[in-house]
């Protein structure tokens, strides 16, 4: 071992940055070919020679030393654009008035429009690095899981029926109005005929389903920025989570009825019956999954170092079983975020809390900054069809079509909430309906031999996320200052306030059962009793299923240590 002062000592330095330098002159001097072709090409040579009777080897110069940058080129990439997004996260924090006036998205569109259009500059091709198996299957499980793992269950609980509407009803009706007005409106076009007589109504309806969705990734990346209050972020971010199920279903059944070129009134029965079944089968999925990584976590009490693998493991194999049978991906993984993390948080060691924790927030943070420089890159390389009237039509019906589904849902909502959504919830609800890079990623799937027009659509896609994420995303924290809209309050709840919500939970109950009205707060009291008495026992391990109660009711101070 060299003492340490051998580093820093310029006279040891110095030859050694001569020797290395002599190398790199010596060995760009060599023309050398990829190990694996001469390896293969000398191995067939050699071959032959031995056929032949002669066995001949080409001397290298330097043996030992060779270029072969096909062996690591896929990892050196993938190293390369996760230091380029990091280095551009750090850049954008370390700026503190630029952070606050744009977005950390927008920036990162913005880092990745710069990057393709210096690679076009030079003459290279671009990488087709936003591709959607790279998306659905790398790029978005990370956000997810770190979104369902942490998911506030108590907020999203109170506001499911809120959520569950805007999550379907909005985004069905999202879907049709902008797919049918579209359809209507590249009717009405003048007589001479153009590119849009051509558009049918289901690759229309097809389209309108790929716009209508509000983004996960977006909202988180804007949202947490501008810290709104609990009730309006688990709204649109429920949104985001859950309107995933109804997607997916409209996607394939419209890109199937396309194909086919009829719809009956059966396909519209199976239509809501799949949608049933891709909702329901992704919760189901995930939360197997949950009940498996939580049943083998109590056994990790020896093994503390793989307790975080089984999690992410298990999250992870919950998503692609979902995914592999055209279930709701996105569901599977809130699912089983939700239900493993009580019963492995009760099990596994501080220590493997903490990795769990901030390994989730480091993927996540990687995978949202690679997903939006990946989105500027590839609106440089994509082939655009531009369109005035279509993507302009199309920009005006997704503002129209989100303020009017809000508006006219909340009307409904109101009737039957006790804490009543005003006119500034509603407005900041239809604001934050981001679209992201899902929508891309879906449009991108799209088959060119049966849909012709998807070079237009993918163009009117990404002018829609730009809107919405530099628009509406750079507005919207000053509209929320302007309408001087709640924040959120960083500080942890006290003891203090921990006992009267149990307190108050408890007595809502009594008096529901008292008055014979078998409201929410009697089931969910009969679920906490079956949980306790059953599911406990088995998922939880002796001695963490006895200090449960009173882990829950301490104060948990250190999250930041590690101790």
């Amino acid at each position: 071992m060299p003492s340490r002062a051998g580093f820093h000592n310029p006279a040891k330095s110095l030859p050694e940055r001569g020797l290395l330098l002599l190398m790199v002159l010596l060995f760009l001097e060599v023309s050398v070919r990829p190990l694996g072709v001469a390896c293969s090409q000398d191995t067939n040579h050699h071959h032959q020679d031995q056929h032949s009777g002669n066995a001949t080897f080409v001397k290298k110069a330097f043996p030992v030393l060779s270029l072969d940058y096909n062996h690591i080129k896929a990892p050196f990439e993938v190293s390369l654009w996760v230091l380029l997004a990091s280095l551009m996260k750090l850049g954008f924090h370390l700026v503190p008035r630029l952070s606050g006036i744009v977005p950390e998205s927008c920036l990162l569109i913005t880092v990745g429009l710069l990057v393709g259009g210096l690679i076009k500059l030079a003459g290279e091709e671009v990488p087709p690095v936003l591709d959607s198996r790279l998306f659905f299957l790398c790029l978005l499980p990370p956000i997810i899981l770190d979104a369902g793992y942490f998911l506030p269950i108590r907020p999203f609980m109170e506001n499911l029926g809120t959520i569950l509407m805007f999550a379907v009803v909005g985004t069905l009706w999202n879907a049709f109005f902008i797919g049918g007005l579209l359809y209507a409106v590249c009717q009405i076009q003048p007589a001479n005929p153009s590119i849009l007589h051509q558009l049918e109504l289901l690759p229309c309806l097809l389209f309108g389903s790929i716009v209508s969705a509000v983004d996960p990734v977006a909202v988180l990346a804007v949202f947490e920025e501008i810290h709104i209050n609990e009730l309006l972020h688990i709204l649109v971010f429920g949104e985001s989570l859950l309107n995933d199920a109804v997607t997916v279903v409209l996607y394939h059944l419209f890109e199937e009825y396309s194909g086919v070129g009829t719809v009956t009134v059966m396909d519209g029965f199976l239509g809501i019956i799949s949608f049933l079944v891709v909702a329901c089968g992704g919760v189901l999925v995930g939360a197997l999954y949950g009940i498996l990584a939580a049943f083998t976590s109590r056994f990790t009490s020896h093994t503390r170092v793989i307790e975080p693998l089984f999690v992410f493991v298990y999250s992870y194999m919950a998503y692609l079983s979902a995914e592999m049978f055209h279930l709701s991906g996105i569901m599977a993984l809130i699912a089983c975020g939700a239900v493993m993390r009580p019963y492995v948080e009760a099990n596994i060691s501080h220590k493997s809390h903490t990795t769990i924790k901030y390994f989730l927030k480091m993927w996540s943070s990687v995978s949202e900054t690679l997903i939006f420089i990946f989105l500027g890159v590839a609106t440089v390389d994509g082939k655009h069809a531009w369109n005035w009237t279509f993507v302009t039509v199309t920009v005006v019906l997704c503002l129209v079509a989100r303020v009017m589904g809000v508006v006219g849902l909340t009307f409904v909502i109101n009737k039957f909430r006790i804490v009543k959504l005003t006119t500034k919830d509603q407005f900041i609800v239809a604001y934050g309906g981001l679209r992201g890079a899902i929508a891309f990623s879906l449009g991108f799937l799209l088959d060119e031999r049966h849909f012709p027009m998807r070079g237009m659509f993918l163009t009117a896609i990404i002018t829609v996320i730009f809107f919405t994420v530099f628009v509406q995303g750079m507005t919207i924290k000053p509209l929320v200052e302007l309408l001087a809209v709640k924040k959120k309050q960083e500080a942890k709840r006290s003891i203090n306030e921990e006992i009267h919500t149990q307190f108050l939970d408890h007595l809502l109950t009594g008096i529901e059962d008292i008055c014979g009205h078998y409201g929410h707060h009697h089931w969910k009291d009969k679920l906490n009793r079956f949980n306790k008495k059953y599911v406990k026992k088995c998922l939880i391990a002796g001695r963490a299923l006895q200090g449960a109660t009173a882990h829950c009711l301490l104060p948990q101070n250190g999250d930041e240590t590690g101790h």
